[in-house]
């Protein structure tokens, strides 16, 4: 398999498989080498962007990848993507559509464009566990999951059913963001599933008539994060129109100009993952069947 060369990244038969495999349907044929939550904690720093981008970044190098969108209240992936409907079943599992070689599933590719999913929190958990365990994936070597904001029942969910491999952390670089992403991180911790590092949205801005790299959102927020909590960082991503465009358009960056600098910050970030991965040799036991919450007794109030 032929993987972007730049100083020698590894190769995906150089990362070591994981013990478990899931989602995994044994009579449908379904095995998925890596299953990577792809997480903020907050929206609007550039996550789904950041998910297609990955995806398509291993899919244009000859990597098996599946991305699927169980952000079921505000599902972009669709879009971003021009992914058509699904039209086939396997089965009782339905055929996700494939696109430029990435099988994708969204909620949107079910629903009106215009209506809300009004979901409570148990309900939208159940949905992104249906997203994931009834769709024939077939093999994959990576399958990315688009997260929705916040640390709440879908993420319990993917932790709990899916047995995630790792989350990979998505911020800008200002201190608004970087809170949200600390509850993120900690969340995934207490939850026991391994983070693989931080990739930075918005780090730069490129005019365009020079090339200086002006920081509009701060500078470093996202790298000094990352060698704080003792994360990789996994690569710094530049605000650019061409990047917001390509989300409108339905063609990911990577694929509209592979020789943009947004594209080859994306490829970094690719071969980062890849090395992560390695480094891992073999990533930690993940996900919890269970947990417990223990709650401390309220002070008494003296009268």
């Amino acid at each position: 398999m032929k993987w972007f060369q730049k100083k020698d990244p590894p190769t995906v038969a150089e990362v070591p498989p994981q013990a478990s495999q899931a989602p995994a349907t044994p009579a449908t044929g379904t095995r998925i080498r890596y299953t990577l939550a792809i997480a903020s904690g907050k929206g609007g720093v550039g996550k789904s962007t950041t998910a297609a981008n990955l995806a398509f970044a291993f899919a244009a190098q000859g990597a098996k990848v599946g991305l699927c969108d169980v952000d079921v209240y505000g599902p972009s992936m669709a879009l971003m993507t021009q992914t058509p409907t699904p039209t086939e079943m396997e089965g009782a599992l339905i055929v996700p559509p494939e696109v430029r070689g990435v099988k994708i599933i969204s909620p949107a590719l079910f629903a009106s464009t215009n209506k809300a999913n009004i979901l409570r929190g148990p309900m939208a958990g159940n949905l992104a566990k249906q997203l994931l365990t009834q769709v024939a994936w077939g093999e994959l070597d990576f399958l990315f999951i688009d997260c929705p904001p916040g640390t709440g029942d879908i993420q319990l969910s993917l932790a709990q059913n899916i047995s995630l491999d790792a989350a990979i952390l998505v911020t800008s670089p200002q201190q608004v963001a970087l809170l949200d992403v600390r509850k993120a991180l900690e969340m995934f911790r207490t939850l026991q599933v391994p983070v693989l590092g931080l990739i930075e949205t918005m780090s730069y801005f490129l005019c365009g008539t020079c090339e200086t790299r002006h920081p509009l959102f701060g500078k470093d927020g996202g790298k000094n994060f990352a060698a704080e909590h003792k994360l990789p960082f996994l690569g710094a991503i530049p605000l650019s129109e061409a990047l917001t465009q390509s989300g409108d358009r339905g063609v990911p960056l990577v694929v509209a100009d592979p020789t943009h600098a947004g594209s080859q910050a994306y490829f970094e970030a690719r071969d980062a993952i890849l090395e992560a991965l390695k480094q891992g040799k073999g990533l930690p036991p993940k996900g919890l069947g269970s947990f417990h919450l223990k709650w401390d007794p309220m002070p008494e109030v003296q009268p």
